[in-house]
C-alpha cells in the first residue's frame, strides 16, 4: 500500500497538529496551577473545565454541518484563529465568568479543529490504513504535548507564568496561516481522495468494508450513524472523562497526597504523552491487522490495571512508569476508535460521524471534572482515581457485549443487514 505521508494534505494536517499540540501542551501544563495560584478553588477549576467541554458539546454536531456547508479547510482555519485569540487573552481575564466564556470558545473552536482534521484524514486514508493514519495523527498531537511542558519550563525561567498562554496563542495563529496557505483545494470538501481504493480481492476484511462504504446509498441520519459507531463513542467518552480529570487533578493529587514538588508534576503529562507517542502507531498497526475493537479491549485492560495500582505507589519514578504505561495503552484507544468508525460508516458520513464522535468526547470532558473534583474535595484523591478504574471496566464490558461490531469479527455482513434507526 502507498505511504500515507505521500499525500500532501495528510502531511499538512500532521504538521499543523504538531504545532497545535505544542500550543495545547504549553497551555495545559500550567492552567490548573495558574488558576490555583490565583485563588480559584478545586471545584472552580473543575467547573471551568466543564465550560470548555460545554463548548465542545455545543459545536460538535454543528461542526459536521459547517464542514459540509463551508469545507473542512475553511472551518479548521477559522477555528484555529479563534483558539489563538482566546488563548492569548486568557491571562488578562480576572472574572470567573469571563474566564468561563473564554474556555467555552476554546472548546468550541477546538472541536471544530478536531472534526475538520479527522474528516480529512479518514477520507484521504487508503482502505486498510485507517488506524495507521489516525494513530500517526495522535502521535503528532502527543509529540506537541511532550514538547509543551519543556517549552513551559524554559518560558517560566524568563517570564511570568501568564506568558505561556500568549506564546501558545501566537503559535496557533502561525498554524492558521500555514493551513490557509498550504492545505490544498482538494480538501475543500473533506472527502477528496488522491486515488481510488484497490480492488476488493486485494483487501483485508476491514479494508473491504471501507471500500464498500464508498458506494452510494441513502443517508443514515444521526441515529443510524450513532448506532454504527457506538463502541467508538463509548471509547472516546471514557477517554475524554479520564483525560480531563487526570490532567486537572493528578498533579494536585501528587502535590497534596504524595508530597511531589510542584515543579516535578509537569513530568506526568510528558510521560503520559511519551507513552502515547511510542506505542500508538504500533497499536494502530496491530488494530488494522487483527481488529480494532479487540485491540482496544486489550489496551483498556492494561491501562485500567495501571490506574488501579497508582494509589499504592509511593515512589515517584514508579508513578511516572505507571503514567507512561497508561499513556501507551489508554491514549492509544482514542485513535483506534476513530479508525474503527472510519470502517463502519459510509465515506459521505465521515463529517457527521466525527461530529457525533467528538460530542461524546466532549460529554466525557463535561461530566468528568465536576464529578472528579467533588470526589477529590469530599473523599480524597485515591477514591477519585478508583472511580476512573470503574469507568474503564464498564468500557471493557461494553466492548465484550458488542464485540461483533468489529469488522474483523464478521460485522460487515451484520451491519449491512441491520435495520438502522431513523434520525
Amino acid at each position: 500500500m502507498a505511504n500515507p505521508l505521500r499525500d500532501p494534505d495528510i502531511r499538512h494536517v500532521y504538521l499543523a497538529t504538531l504545532a497545535l499540540g505544542l500550543a495545547y501542551g504549553v497551555a495545559l501544563s500550567v492552567i490548573a496551577i495558574y488558576l490555583d495560584e490565583r485563588g480559584f478553588r478545586k471545584s472552580d477549576i473543575g467547573t471551568l473545565a466543564a465550560w470548555f467541554a460545554g463548548g465542545i458539546v455545543c459545536l460538535s454536531i454543528p461542526a459536521g454541518a459547517l464542514i459540509r456547508r463551508f469545507s473542512a479547510k475553511r472551518v479548521v482555519t477559522s477555528a484555529v484563529v479563534a483558539y489563538a485569540i482566546v488563548t492569548s487573552i486568557f491571562p488578562y481575564a480576572n472574572d470567573y465568568y469571563v474566564i468561563a466564556g473564554l474556555r467555552f470558545v476554546d472548546g468550541a473552536s477546538s472541536v471544530c479543529i478536531w472534526v475538520s482534521c479527522e474528516t480529512i484524514l479518514l477520507a484521504r486514508a487508503q482502505p486498510g490504513q485507517k488506524a495507521l493514519v489516525t494513530s500517526l495523527y495522535a502521535v503528532f498531537m502527543a509529540a506537541g504535548y511532550i514538547l509543551g511542558p519543556l517549552v513551559y519550563r524554559g518560558l517560566v525561567i524568563l517570564w511570568p507564568l501568564s506568558t505561556t498562554f500568549v506564546v501558545a496563542g501566537v503559535l496557533a495563529a502561525l498554524t492558521a496561516v500555514y493551513l490557509l496557505v498550504f492545505l490544498s483545494k482538494r480538501s475543500e470538501d473533506g472527502l477528496a481522495r488522491e486515488s481510488a481504493p484497490p480492488a476488493h480481492a486485494d483487501l483485508e476484511p476491514q479494508a473491504t468494508l471501507a471500500a464498500d462504504n464508498n458506494q452510494p446509498g441513502p443517508d443514515l441520519g444521526n441515529l443510524g450513524v450513532l448506532w454504527r459507531i457506538k463502541t467508538s463513542c463509548f471509547a472516546t467518552f471514557a477517554y475524554g472523562y479520564f483525560q480531563a480529570s487526570v490532567v486537572l487533578f493528578l498533579p494536585l493529587y501528587l502535590m497534596n497526597e504524595k508530597s511531589v514538588a510542584k515543579a516535578d508534576t509537569i513530568y506526568v503529562t510528558a510521560c503520559f504523552a511519551l507513552g502515547m507517542v511510542l506505542f500508538t502507531n504500533p497499536a494502530g498497526r496491530v488494530g488494522d491487522r487483527i481488529g480494532h475493537l479487540l485491540t482496544m479491549r486489550a489496551l483498556a485492560i492494561l491501562g485500567t490495571a495501571m490506574i488501579a495500582s497508582f494509589t499504592f505507589l509511593d515512589s515517584f519514578p514508579l508513578m511516572l512508569g505507571a503514567v507512561f504505561v497508561a499513556g501507551a495503552t489508554l491514549a492509544s484507544i482514542s485513535p483506534m476508535s476513530l479508525a474503527l468508525q472510519g470502517l463502519v460508516v459510509p465515506t459521505k458520513e465521515y463529517s457527521r460521524a466525527t461530529a457525533i464522535y467528538n460530542a461524546f468526547y466532549a460529554a466525557g470532558m463535561l461530566v468528568g471534572p465536576p464529578i472528579s473534583s467533588w470526589l477529590f474535595d469530599h473523599v480524597g484523591g485515591a477514591p477519585m482515581l478508583k472511580h476512573l478504574v470503574g469507568l474503564w471496566i464498564l468500557f471493557i464490558l461494553f466492548t465484550l457485549l458488542f464485540r461483533r461490531d468489529d469488522p474483523a469479527f464478521g460485522a460487515p455482513k451484520q451491519l449491512s443487514e441491520r435495520v438502522e434507526p431513523a434520525s
